[in-house]
């Protein structure tokens, strides 16, 4: 590969940006290719070399790169301007649309990131109990900062915890094992009067790709219901990925708070955390609990999220069942293609989601990921991208699908793992 310009740019970005980069995801040694475009399925390079994408924003591209009908409408909203700070009509449009589409949501505040909305959902959740500690997965994340930065999964997998974090605080946060209800079971008996929530991704989409085990989830949701606790689904990622109503909808699960982003914009940044009334009505200025934002609610985002929603609304029968007919076409076709694929590699997936991981055991917790080649990973990620197809770097990252991967897409890409994968096997 050549990657001249890119490794001019990183000597000057580790000059001025800490690491070379402005997230540590996007980090990979010697150092990451740098993006000029983006269109459909397919990235172009500061080199000029074109790349079919299944990294999408980490999930957020659920139309794929510069979609023209939400580029049109965003187009149309920067004639009119870009932020007020006073309340618009459009915000309330929005608000309106999820409460019809997301079960949970009876109330809806929009913020920026997925990060901000967990944030703000475990305040509301603290103070709504009137209970201090919270419940987290291992290798769950919900975003930087101190409450859930623990034993967190994406980049902060490879982690123990994040220097300057606050111990008094973290200590506040109690961790349980993943598809494991024994587990969960004896903390939340112990730990009960204590436990102001239970933040989960339903899917566990940050620490490779974990699917809950059957009625793991109705269990979740009995036992927080029986001791008071509130459940809040961190749908970051699955939210609009896997059904329009989110894992709610999927699962037939309804959470107390859901938080949304990433997919809810299309890659504009935008987020909303939805809950019951009496929980939500909380928030200031109809509450005590104080939340404020200079860029919630901007039209901008807020524009390209209508569209989003409203797209996916109109056309859920078709975009649904096709983003997962590719998924489990390119599944199925990268097992069939690999000699002795089930003596060396697992695959999960479910809906436009997927993951490989270089085991022939089971993959349902992070204890199981843990036992996996990291480095025979790495090894696929650059044999892949010898070949045109970025996958995210890391094993503990998930591979999407958007609706703009075609067949050719798939059929390309089964070809370039196939190959990849049987050199393993010899």
């Amino acid at each position: 590969m050549i990657n001249d310009r890119s490794e001019k740019l990183f000597q000057r970005a580790i000059k001025v940006i800490p690491g070379g980069v402005n997230s540590p995801v996007r980090f990979f040694r010697p150092y990451p290719f740098f993006v000029s475009s983006g269109l459909g399925s397919k990235i172009v390079t500061a080199d000029h070399q074109t790349y079919l994408d299944y990294c999408m924003g980490y999930g957020s591209l659920i139309f794929g790169h510069a979609y023209l009908p939400i580029l049109e409408s965003v187009k149309t909203q920067l004639d009119n301007g870009t932020l007020f700070c006073i309340p618009s009509e459009k915000e309330i449009y929005l608000a309106e649309l999820l409460t019809k589409i997301i079960p949970c949501a009876e109330r809806v505040r929009l913020v920026n990131t997925g990060a901000e909305a967990t944030m703000t959902a475990i305040r509301l959740s603290r103070a709504f109990t009137r209970r201090k500690k919270i419940l987290k997965f291992k290798g769950g994340y919900h975003g930087a900062y101190d409450y859930v930065l623990v034993k967190a999964g994406s980049g902060a997998a490879t982690i123990p915890s994040s220097d300057g974090s606050l111990q008094e605080i973290s200590e506040e946060t109690l961790l349980v094992e993943y598809n494991d209800f024994g587990d969960l079971e004896r903390i939340i008996k112990k730990e009960s009067e204590n436990i102001s929530c239970l933040i989960m991704e339903p899917v566990l989409a940050n620490y490779g790709l974990l699917l809950p085990e059957k009625n793991y989830l109705t269990e979740i949701r009995k036992i927080t219901k029986k001791y008071g606790i509130l459940l809040i689904f961190d749908e970051v990622i699955t939210g609009f990925r896997l059904a329009v109503g989110g894992c709610s909808e999927f699962f037939g699960i309804t959470p107390d708070i859901a938080t949304f982003s990433k997919s809810f914009g299309n890659g504009f940044p935008i987020a909303a955390i939805c809950g019951k009334k009496e929980i939500m009505d909380q928030l200031s200025p109809s509450g005590n609990v104080y939340q404020a934002s200079t860029y919630a609610g901007n039209p901008v985002s807020v524009t390209a999220a209508i569209t989003t929603v409203e797209s996916l609304l109109k056309n859920k029968n078709k975009i649904y069942p096709t983003i997962a007919r590719l998924c489990d076409t390119l599944v199925m076709g990268i097992k069939d293609g690999v000699k002795e694929f089930a003596e060396h590699y697992t695959i999960n997936s479910i809906g436009s989601l997927f993951q490989i991981f270089f085991t022939a055991d089971a993959v349902s917790t992070p204890l199981d990921i843990l036992k996996c080649d990291t480095k025979m990973f790495e090894n696929l990620f650059w044999d892949l991208l010898k070949k045109n197809i970025f996958i995210p770097p890391s094993m503990y990252e998930t591979c999407f699908i958007s609706y703009s991967h075609s067949d050719e897409d798939i059929e390309k890409t089964i070809e370039c793992y196939s190959d990849s994968l049987n050199k393993y096997t010899k």
